[in-house]
């Protein structure tokens, strides 16, 4: 697993984008998530403005208990919400990336809402290790 400056990434050799996503998937249900949107990037590129692009996509996830418990903090967190997974093609396989809830709320810099946070982020961490 790597940390990026917003999130948490890792590398899957030889896996395509679609046993990547049903991974992704697998992980995140494992950990109380689902999958509120897909957003198929490389698709809506190629309608909007007619240009080739690596397959790529962001799911939307979300785990219904961590943000209630966040909303009935704050009911403007939705703005942060759901968590986004990119899944996209690199060369040699596949990279799973996943927005750190940590830096994305240190905007509303809220104390009361930092045992959210840590769950939120440790069972997303916990996806990344899960893929293999």
């Amino acid at each position: 697993m790597t940390t990026v400056e917003y999130g948490f990434e890792k590398q899957l050799s030889g896996v395509s984008l679609a046993e990547a996503r049903k991974r992704v998937t697998s992980a995140l249900a494992a950990e109380g998530f689902g999958i509120l949107t897909e957003i198929d990037v490389s698709a809506t590129l190629k309608k909007k403005l007619d240009v080739d692009f690596r397959p790529y996509v962001i799911l939307g996830a979300c785990n219904p208990t961590l943000a209630h418990q966040a909303l009935q903090g704050d009911p403007h967190i939705g703005l942060l919400l759901p968590c986004n997974v990119v899944v996209q093609e690199v060369s040699g396989g596949t990279s799973v990336s996943i927005a750190s809830p940590r830096v994305m709320f240190s905007v509303v810099q809220r104390d009361d809402l930092e045992p959210t946070v840590t769950e939120a982020e440790t069972r997303l961490r916990r996806v990344l290790d899960t893929l293999g």
